[in-house]
């Protein structure tokens, strides 16, 4: 059978074994056709095969992204970034630069900031935006898209007053004479949707921009996580329009909201279930983050110990959803960043699995910042998967980090803890929350198997008994997520039969120091059989 492509390389590594080996990959249209020594290649070469050597580069299968918010994604990376504001005042200076240099735009938008990076880590108010930009409405979600903070322009623009009333598991910050701040927490975000709605125009060129950007970091899946708390950004639709005029680089695996309308989830089920748009599953949120004291722990913060966080909505309207969602054959993923939010989480699906029987249901549970050890081994035997982001640690400086005061030395041995999870059989998948950390791959790679911050510390790494080994990471990054959205029989891996998402790296990061994988960068990238970023 004669292949239109063949990839030859010292180092092509398949998802199905540890190590790379010197092979080639032959492809035939959108399917790979042969893989093995290079004694076997020449019974796929014709005289039309385009043969590429790519000496000692490492080839692999397309990076799956397990957790990502699309188009949220798509929209911060065109507004101000606010990621190095050290401080309130300097976030403030950085959106008045940004707001004179776009003076068309009706909104001031930014994104990035975090306050726990700020000395003294205060909440920031709507007088420091006044002071800079006071005619202007601005709009800052903070880098977990958790927060948001506003001047008095847009609090007036979105009609947000004293009285305005709080959606459950959201607040609106007031001062002394109850007005509002400017801050606003977790679901009480939601008032600030209006401002995120653009034309055609804009929203292409968004999209456009977002699969260049996957394209170019070998990224040819993900899993679009839509809801966030108290608000939705991304509209199928609008991805099969992008997909109809043959422009979809990356297959998108995306959720809807977990909420009890289950005839609306059997629509979208039946209706997107093409090769690169699919339904995948439904999405809630058991609790915040631990950062803001909205993570749901077992036992209280360190630092707060009248506060142990909690959850949106009981447990008891959870099991409802749940219960049900597993009857209708829905996957459902759930938000769970403290140890107390994990268990229940595990709790609600062995309740499922016990009330409705056991099936290949593949639930999920995301983040799992913190977990209690015993609980490491009901992943596996519940068939959970454990879907993180290992980028997610490096939060602030590792030898510093905010979750030595939050939890506690005792608690913070177990946090992001990777190895343990592992180690207890859990179905683990990797992914990288983007806009909250950078898309890149070779982060959340790096930050599995080192442990380490950029800077390198701590030297042994951040719980170095949480380590992954670079295969294991690698595979976490392809094989498992397809395993994850049901695709394992045509995505994930290098084999015969399968879709031809392939990946070539600018060299082979099985025989460099382990700092290099920071440096690594894609060399091609190809889905479907066709090179879509090529450098």
């Amino acid at each position: 059978m004669e292949a239109t492509k063949i990839i030859v390389s010292n180092a092509i590594f398949t998802g199905n074994s540890t190590v790379p080996f010197d092979g080639f990959i032959a492809v035939q249209g959108d399917t790979i056709i042969g893989v093995g020594p290079r004694s076997e290649m020449e019974i796929f070469v014709g005289p039309h095969t385009e043969k590429r050597d790519v000496g000692n580069r490492l080839v692999m299968a397309g990076f799956h992204d397990f957790h990502l918010h699309l188009f949220l994604g798509a929209m911060f990376e065109s507004f101000c970034q606010l990621t190095f504001a050290y401080s309130e005042e300097e976030a403030a200076q950085m959106i008045a630069q940004y707001a004179s240099e776009h003076p068309e735009d009706e909104w001031v938008l930014g994104f990035g900031w975090h306050h726990v990076r700020w000395q003294g880590q205060t909440l920031p108010t709507r007088h420091s935006l006044d002071r800079v930009l006071s005619h202007r409405p601005v709009i800052l979600l903070n880098e977990e898209a958790h927060s948001a903070w506003l001047n008095t322009a847009a609090l007036h623009k979105l009609g947000i007053r004293r009285d305005t009333e709080e959606p459950q598991f959201g607040r609106i910050e007031k001062d002394e004479d109850g007005e509002p701040t400017g801050f606003l927490y977790e679901t009480a975000v939601q008032y600030v949707i209006n401002a995120f709605i653009f034309d055609n125009e804009k929203t292409n060129n968004l999209m456009e921009s977002f699969l260049k950007k996957t394209a170019s970091y070998g990224i040819t899946s993900v899993s679009d996580m839509l809801p966030l708390p108290g608000y939705t950004l991304g509209d199928p639709a609008f991805y099969r329009s992008i997909e109809e005029r043959g422009r979809l680089t990356t297959r998108i695996h995306f959720l809807d909201v977990l909420d009890g309308n289950f005839e609306r989830a059997k629509s979208l089920r039946e209706k997107y279930r093409s090769d690169k748009l699919q339904f995948s599953g439904l999405k809630q949120f058991l609790d915040g983050v631990p950062l803001t004291y909205t993570g749901y722990l077992l036992r209280p913060y360190s630092d707060r110990p009248s506060e142990i966080g909690g959850t949106i909505y009981e447990s008891e309207v959870y099991q409802k959803w749940i219960d049900e969602a597993d009857r209708e054959g829905f996957r459902v993923r759930l938000h769970a960043c403290g140890d107390g939010a994990v268990r229940l989480g595990l709790d609600l699906f062995e309740h499922a699995q016990n009330v409705n029987g056991k099936r290949d249901s593949r639930h999920t549970i995301e983040h799992i910042e913190v977990c209690d050890p015993k609980d490491f081994e009901r992943f596996s035997k519940l068939g959970v998967i454990a879907s993180v982001q290992p980028e997610h640690l490096t939060s602030g400086s590792m030898e510093t980090h905010a979750y030595l005061d939050r939890l506690g030395k005792e608690r913070s041995q177990f946090t992001w803890p990777f190895g343990s999870l592992q180690k207890h059989h859990a179905p683990l998948a990797f992914g990288t929350d983007f806009p909250i950390v950078d898309i890149n791959p070779m982060l959340g790679i790096y930050r599995a198997v080192t442990r380490r911050h950029e800077d390198g510390s701590p030297l042994e790494g951040w719980n170095p008994q949480e380590k992954l080994s670079l295969s294991d990471a690698l595979i976490h990054y392809t094989k498992s997520p397809a395993y994850g959205n049901f695709r394992e029989h045509d995505l994930g891996t290098i084999e015969r039969g399968k879709k031809a998402d392939i990946v070539v790296l600018d060299r082979n990061i099985f025989e460099v120091d382990s700092s290099e994988i920071l440096e690594t960068a894609v060399r091609m990238t190809m889905m479907d059989g066709d090179i879509i970023y090529e450098k």
